[in-house]
């Protein structure tokens, strides 16, 4: 119980950031679409080059930038002082 209440203590934009960039969630919605456009593949061989294709679209947004990094940053640091 102790933890739930200390994760609602967490700033909005460190929670925020927490609940939207969920990288594995993502890669497995992302997964999922491209199995509903194309339920069934020829091969196996088939199956893996789509979801690898998939984890490339889906790994190029991944580089951008955290908006308002610097802010939640400052926060953690001095949340965590000494540790960040």
């Amino acid at each position: 119980m102790g933890i739930i209440i200390y994760v609602f203590q967490i700033y909005s934009e460190i929670r925020k950031i927490m609940y939207t960039t969920n990288a594995i969630e993502s890669l497995n919605n992302r997964y999922k679409s491209v199995n509903k456009k194309k339920p069934v593949f020829p091969t196996d061989q088939a199956l893996l080059k789509t979801l690898y294709l998939a984890t490339i679209n889906v790994a190029k947004k991944w580089t951008g930038r955290i908006h308002g990094w610097d802010m939640i940053y400052n926060q953690l640091s001095i949340i965590y002082e000494g540790r960040i």
